[in-house]
């Protein structure tokens, strides 16, 4: 049977073979180095070695110190790096993952600016996060609305189905103790489930920020992206998470929400869905040689046609 370990990197022009990777690892109080093509964290129990080419995002949590050699190799394999807090529910920063096309954010820069186009693309968004929910003709308030409802039915239906107790939906951020189980389980889905996103949107070279239902904040796209699996997913494992008991619950959260997403293959889910919001059939993507990506940058020209870079357009007409 084929493992991760066995298979070959993915190249940044498979980006649908990001589902071949890890979709995340949680690291703290340790150092992570580089040795040959492998990530490794140095702490108190010893070294651990990770291949980079099976990470699909690397949350950075207390105590890390990364090295430049390190951070130089995930930039090579395409791995997200994401600086977070502690039990990873707060996000401080993040590494530019790889990609050499500028297809789908032009794509997703059209549909966004467009605001009859933005609100389709957001009745499209509700659509996926709510199989069988009819969008058509409703305005963002009647979007928002039923998001509410339905949520709440979601915590209903979850704690019926793990017997956990559920009162209402409560987040601390100065205090992530002060929450009950079930509220600590889902805060730490949630921060996770934005980490996954973020790879996946960085990966792909959308903007982050251009968001079609979150909006005013520099990731308001991936908070779109990963509410699409907030019901089916998310809050869910969240709720199997607390049922186990209080202790540890992030960190049980983490492990068994990263098991489901590499399980179902989620991340090739993610870009596809991607994709077929934003309309893009992909025709922009990086070339390739020999099997090696090509960085191809194009000169634009009158009725939006693109010419090849790296000429003297001086003596010709270009039509």
């Amino acid at each position: 049977m084929s493992t991760v370990g066995r298979r070959g990197a993915s190249s940044p022009r498979e980006l649908t073979r990001v589902g071949d990777r890890l979709s995340f690892v949680y690291l703290e109080r340790c150092t992570v180095h580089r040795d040959s093509n492998a990530i490794t964290a140095e702490d108190a129990d010893g070294i651990t070695h990770i291949p980079s080419a099976t990470i699909g995002t690397l949350l950075l949590g207390p105590g890390t110190r990364v090295t430049h050699q390190a951070m130089a190799l995930l930039g090579e394999s395409g791995a997200g790096v994401a600086w977070v807090g502690e039990h990873g529910v707060r996000y401080y920063a993040g590494g530019r993952a790889l990609t050499r096309s500028s297809g789908l954010i032009e794509a997703q820069a059209t549909a966004w600016a467009n605001r009859r186009i933005r609100l389709d693309v957001a009745r499209a968004m509700y659509r996926l996060r709510f199989p069988g929910e009819d969008t058509a003709g409703r305005t963002r308030q009647d979007l928002l609305g039923m998001e509410g409802s339905r949520l709440r039915d979601c915590y209903k239906r979850e704690s019926l189905r793990t017997g956990v107790p559920w009162r209402r939906r409560e987040y601390n951020r100065d205090d992530f103790s002060a929450g009950d189980a079930p509220n600590q389980a889902i805060t730490a889905a949630a921060q996770c489930m934005y980490g996954v996103s973020h790879s996946v949107v960085a990966a792909l070279g959308c903007s982050p920020g251009l968001g079609f239902v979150h909006s005013g904040h520099e990731r308001s796209f991936v908070m779109d992206v990963a509410d699409f699996y907030r019901t089916e997913i998310a809050i869910p494992v969240a709720f199997d998470a607390a049922a186990e008991g209080e202790e540890d619950v992030a960190t049980r959260t983490r492990r068994m929400l990263r098991d489901h997403i590499n399980r179902t293959g989620l991340l090739d889910r993610c870009v596809r869905d991607i994709k077929d919001l934003l309309g893009y059939d992909g025709t922009r993507d990086t070339a390739e040689a020999n099997g090696t990506p090509q960085d191809r940058v194009t000169l634009q020209s009158d009725g939006d046609r693109h010419v090849e870079s790296g000429r003297n357009y001086g003596d010709e007409i270009i039509w």
